[in-house]
């Protein structure tokens, strides 16, 4: 596993402090981390294999469960053609067939993947100015934190549904129905059953343990993306039957789920400077982001497709009650799990260094162990203060992923680039994805924090209460 460094430089640029008076950034973070990496493990750096393995995990979280969640907030559109035309099979077709029509979503989520490509392309042009800004630093920190978050309340929505249908899951894999059921226990009681678990994780930072772990993660996530694969493939429903068009409230919904689900723009300059060799970053870049969009699309058209009006926030969620879906909840969930020390490393080491900073020696390692202790109960709090998983995904990603991934990259670029006589294509280009971004941002927040104060309609709330 990477040794994550918060706002990584470039190899050739000097590293900035935090102020006049502290450490620069990378010193401190060295400083935390010296007992258990090795100078060898620092200078060997990543291969290409392994940043690609890298950068498929860090994209591939909670976020990817949501997607067909996020196609039914945005809504198909029929193009017509024969099967519309006269209303079931065209004259002289002898069996029949499933039309499949064109998806806002799709195209939308294409839309907004390539878009975040290209800003991660310019935020590794733009990387040697990022630690002078600490606006990226903060909004890193609410992101990565707000990923954390949403693993509490995935966590616990699946390790709930588990318990409480342990006694009515069978052997045999049929399709969830609808059924009103009385948890035995909060899932706010499932969160703090995984507080102090996640709380030892994160004091681990010997790379050699972690790295077992991250490839424990790979193997179950791997596992259960096969299983959900192939029960969603099977018998899809006509997608006749699926609404025209939603409305544009839930598609600002879709906007932020879109944007939450790349969950690794915050992790591109350390997997870049981590790298043996840097320069072939671009490569696995393109090439990885280009499978995660692949596989984004499939899941979400095809998990919607599948279960219609019936979506939940996550598909796990939708899963039949057997055994066999049972253990893709079990093995995500561990995948989850082993991941969430990924994404929480990234404010942990933005804010580690300035809290020990201000200790003395003997203070440090009571320092550090605090304030990591105090950031896993934040993102716990949160997931219980608001336990719906569709909604804080959808406002995490209009909030800070938005700036993070559309809003900022573009300013940036204009900023350092400017004095260089931009040509107007690209000034123009930057301003006009700024404003989506913007644009994103303020209407889909506005909307998922307009659903958060709604009364709780328990059709839709993520609870198993309502799945058996």
């Amino acid at each position: 596993m990477l040794k994550i460094s918060l706002l990584a430089r470039d190899n050739n640029s000097e590293p900035k402090s935090w102020d006049d008076g502290s450490k620069s950034l990378s010193e401190s973070s060295s400083s935390i981390t010296s007992e258990s990496v090795r100078p060898e493990e620092e200078a060997d750096g990543l291969s290409i294999m392994q940043t690609l393995i890298h950068l498929l995990k860090c994209n591939i979280g909670t976020g990817l469960l949501g997607l067909p969640l996020a196609m039914k907030n945005a809504g198909l559109l029929h193009p017509g053609g024969e099967r519309a035309r006269y209303g079931s099979n065209p004259p002289g077709a002898h069996c029949a067939h499933i039309s499949f029509p064109l998806q806002v979503g799709p195209f939308s989520l294409l839309a907004i993947g390539t878009l975040t490509v290209h800003c991660m392309v310019i935020l590794l042009n733009c990387a040697h100015h990022l630690s002078q800004r600490y606006t990226v630093s903060f909004l890193l920190i609410i992101t990565q934190l707000g990923f954390c978050s949403v693993y509490f309340m995935f966590m616990a929505d699946n390790l709930q549904q588990m318990v409480e249908e342990a006694y009515v899951t069978s052997n045999t894999c049929q399709p969830r129905k609808i059924l009103v059921l009385t948890p035995t226990l909060d899932i706010r009681f499932y969160m703090l059953t995984i507080l102090p678990f996640l709380t030892l994780l994160v004091f681990i930072q010997n790379l050699r343990v972690l790295s077992i772990f991250s490839a424990l993660a790979n193997i179950t996530t791997l596992g259960s993306m096969a299983l959900i694969f192939e029960y969603i493939v099977q018998e899809i429903p006509d997608p006749r039957n699926l609404p025209l068009m939603a409305s544009w409230k839930t598609f600002l919904l879709f906007f932020g789920t879109a944007i939450f689900t790349f969950e690794g723009v915050g992790m591109v300059l350390s997997l870049k400077n981590q790298m043996k060799h840097p320069q072939q970053f671009s490569f696995v870049l393109y090439l990885g982001m280009s499978l995660v969009i692949i596989l984004y699309i499939c899941l979400g058209t095809l998990g919607y497709m599948k279960f219609g009006s019936n979506t939940q926030a996550s598909i796990t969620l939708n899963l039949p009650n057997c055994w066999l879906y049972q253990s893709v909840k079990l093995m995500y969930s561990i995948g989850i799990f082993f991941t969430y020390t990924l994404q929480f490393h990234v404010p942990a080491e933005i804010i580690i260094p300035v809290v020990i900073s201000q200790v003395s020696e003997s203070w440090v390692l009571f320092a550090d162990l605090s304030v990591r202790t105090a950031l896993v109960c934040l993102t716990c709090v949160s997931a219980i203060l608001i336990p719906r998983l569709d909604l804080v995904i959808s406002l995490v990603g209009s909030v800070s992923s938005s700036a993070l991934a559309l809003i900022i990259p573009p300013l940036l670029e204009l900023i350092t680039f400017y004095p260089e006589d931009m040509s107007c294509v690209t000034i123009a280009k930057d301003i006009m994805i700024s404003i989506l971004g913007l644009l994103g941002c303020v209407f889909g927040t506005y909307q998922a924090l307009y659903e958060l104060i709604q009364p709780i309609n328990h059709s839709i709330a993520n609870s198993t209460a309502v799945y058996a």
